[in-house]
């Protein structure tokens, strides 16, 4: 069965399925697994819900015109670019020598009252202990490594489906 003769919405559905069942995995590595996440990880998963939130929009609308998918198609490629920014910073950040030293800082909520949400946001880029930290692998991938793949895997998938040209089934 071929995926990309799915119909939009179905296709929408993938892609938020796959966001939240990622989302889901990371809460479940935290309460259950105990793995605290830096504000990295939650910058990246903020990016996954953004994802999750345009391809849920093109679920429940399931536009017919082909400019009505690129617009879904392109804004969940956005947000999932986003995601790559986000994730490969993180990457960079943990594949640092340890004598680099670079820390994600203090926690997210007391960047966020100090600083605002922009100055957080430039602080926790400069991953400023936790992020360089690699306390989870599989495969030989972190989890910033697999954020990344998944990741660019959606914004690809985001820009097949709103961008390719057939018939419009709904």
């Amino acid at each position: 069965m071929n995926p990309l003769k799915w119909n939009f919405r179905l296709q929408c559905a993938v892609g938020f399925l796959v966001c939240a069942g990622l989302l889901a995995f990371a809460i479940y590595m935290q309460l259950a697994m105990g793995l605290e996440p830096c504000p990295m990880c939650i910058y990246q998963r903020l990016a996954f819900a953004a994802t999750a939130l345009v391809f849920l929009a093109g679920v429940i609308h399931g536009p017919r015109e082909r400019s009505g998918r690129a617009t879904y198609g392109i804004l969940a490629a956005v947000m999932a670019v986003i995601g790559i920014v986000l994730a490969a910073r993180h990457v960079y950040v943990q594949l640092l020598p340890p004598e680099m030293g670079f820390s994600c800082g203090p926690p997210l909520s007391f960047l966020n009252q100090t600083q605002g949400f922009l100055g957080a946001f430039r602080t926790v880029l400069t991953g400023t202990a936790n992020c360089g930290v690699i306390d989870w692998t599989f495969l030989g991938l972190s989890m910033p490594m697999w954020s990344l793949v998944w990741f660019v895997l959606l914004a690809a998938w985001a820009l097949v489906i709103g961008l390719r040209r057939g018939t419009v089934r709904r």
